[in-house]
């Protein structure tokens, strides 16, 4: 049995990505200019027949614009996109630069973390402070759970369905609560030298050890592979603490409610164990040992004494499909179809298999309240019914791809109808090499690690290098989350 022969009790599926009524691949509002160009071209061919020869070419060709598609996005708006792009590159706004301003928050982090200040609290339940997140201009606050690595491989068939189960209700409760706005998973993979391990064995090897066991732990240490690596996990949760009857006074309030909203996420069963709330110095730790990975294993009175505004880099480029940065250069991909087929749940080990780069790995979730899911899946079903219904007008019976198409979205209806969440949720991955000389071996492990998945299609994350590269930290930002 290979990774991916799992029992078909150990299969999920109904992914499937939002699509509005078109014809052929014209989205809603593209079918609509092209039906109004076009009925335009002919009111004027009216009075003059020959303006047909020069606007009909150039609706028809802005037509074929529209239907294009470039990695997986309308082709206009790959090339919009890039425009932009180019003209903040050109006016250097695609490049920061740490300077010494009179403004307030000159020293803030760079781009979607400069609206963020991190605030140390107590946590009267255990007793320990807590890094909370707080995002000036939302409003909304983030705590880290840090989570103790672990896996379901070896977990027989009952455990793995029960803690699949478990993570269900979890996103239940996730979808009737109004104060969590999205959450996200990232799991972070950074290598380290082999002689850690053997450091940490002889450390905790103790004499009176029976000899058998000292001399397979000194086998297995001798055995090891000279490349090891150090496994972070963490789960972010983005509440807004003043979505309730009474909304919180002040600050200290609104900390504390929060710190309410997360602790009601009851996470035991869904195959991880909760290490413990992520501290001010956990956060800073995560945040600038991204940026800068020499700094990760630096001690914790190092971070203690560093201001949240340093936690970001000294300078950075957002380049098109990469990021530079302090002490490396990143490149991040994110989803752009999942498979249509069932897919074992251990789909994602490739992606978070240590390799000779920092890897981070991140799940973004938004559930949708009930009544929300319900309206989206019926608006599916009948944009799925229009496409292949337009298609059969015109070719005289609809595409299996879309015949398929709307079976799924009525699945996922039914599935819903039965209780069943509807989960808006993304797929990104940021892989880190310390020498610009190691970028092209850096972006080809990555590919490498996606097509091992065997049908999870990815693509760089074009323009939004800086983004996504902040989305995986725990900085409040969740690209699902809309204020």
């Amino acid at each position: 049995m290979t990774d991916h022969e799992v029992p078909a009790t150990l299969t999920v599926d109904g992914f499937r990505a939002r699509r509005s009524f078109g014809f052929g691949n014209l989205s809603k509002g593209a079918t609509v200019f092209a039906a109004a160009a076009l009925a335009a071209d002919g009111i004027f061919a009216t009075a003059q027949p020959l303006s047909l020869a020069v606007t009909l070419p150039l609706t028809l060709g802005a037509i074929g614009l529209a239907a294009a598609r470039r990695h997986g996005m309308p082709a206009p708006s790959y090339y919009w996109a890039k425009a932009a792009w180019r003209r903040a590159a050109h006016a250097e706004a695609a490049s920061y630069r740490r300077v010494l301003l009179p403004h307030p928050y000159s020293l803030d982090l760079p781009g979607v973390g400069a609206a963020s200040t991190l605030i140390k609290a107590h946590d009267p339940t255990t007793g320990r402070t807590v890094g909370v997140v707080h995002d000036r201009v939302s409003g909304y606050m983030t705590v880290t759970t840090l989570l103790a690595p672990g896996g379901s491989l070896m977990a027989p068939t009952s455990a793995v369905r029960g803690t699949i189960r478990t993570w269900g209700a979890v996103l239940d409760a996730m979808s009737t609560d109004e104060q969590i706005k999205g959450a996200s998973v990232t799991i972070q993979i950074t290598p380290g030298a082999g002689e850690a391990l053997a450091d940490d064995v002889a450390r905790r090897k103790r004499p009176d050890a029976p000899s058998l066991a000292r001399a397979t732990i000194e086998e297995l240490v001798a055995t090891t592979p000279h490349a090891t690596a150090s496994v972070a996990p963490w789960m972010s949760v983005i509440v807004d603490p003043n979505a309730t009857a009474s909304p919180p006074a002040d600050l200290s309030e609104q900390v504390g409610e929060t710190l309410r909203v997360v602790d009601s996420l009851d996470l035991s069963g869904t195959g991880t164990d909760i290490h413990r709330r992520a501290t001010d110095v956990d956060v800073r730790r995560l945040v600038r040992s991204a940026y800068d990975p020499a700094t990760f294993h630096a001690r914790d009175a190092e971070f203690e004494v560093l201001p949240w505004p340093e936690c970001g880099p000294q300078a950075a480029d957002d380049g098109w499909e990469e990021y530079a940065h302090d002490g490396g250069v990143s490149v991040s991909w994110v989803l752009r179809e999942m498979p249509r087929r069932p897919i074992p749940y251990s789909v994602l080990l490739p992606l978070l298999s240590p390799g000779r780069f920092q890897r981070r790995v991140t799940l973004a979730y938004r559930v949708l309240d009930p009544y929300e899911g319900e309206a989206v899946l019926e608006r599916e079903i009948s944009n799925a019914e229009q496409r292949a219904n337009a298609t059969a007008q015109v070719k005289g019976r609809a595409k299996w791809s879309q015949r398929a198409d709307y079976q799924r979205a009525e699945k996922a209806a039914a599935q819903a109808a039965g209780g069943a969440q509807v989960v808006d949720w993304t797929l990104m991955v940021t892989a880190t090499a310390r020498r610009a000389t190691d970028l092209p071996a850096a972006r080809q492990e990555l590919e490498r690690a996606v097509k091992a998945t065997r049908g999870i299609r990815m693509r760089p994350a074009y323009g939004a290098q800086a983004a996504v590269f902040a989305a995986g930290l725990p900085l409040g930002y969740n690209p699902l989350v809309r204020d």
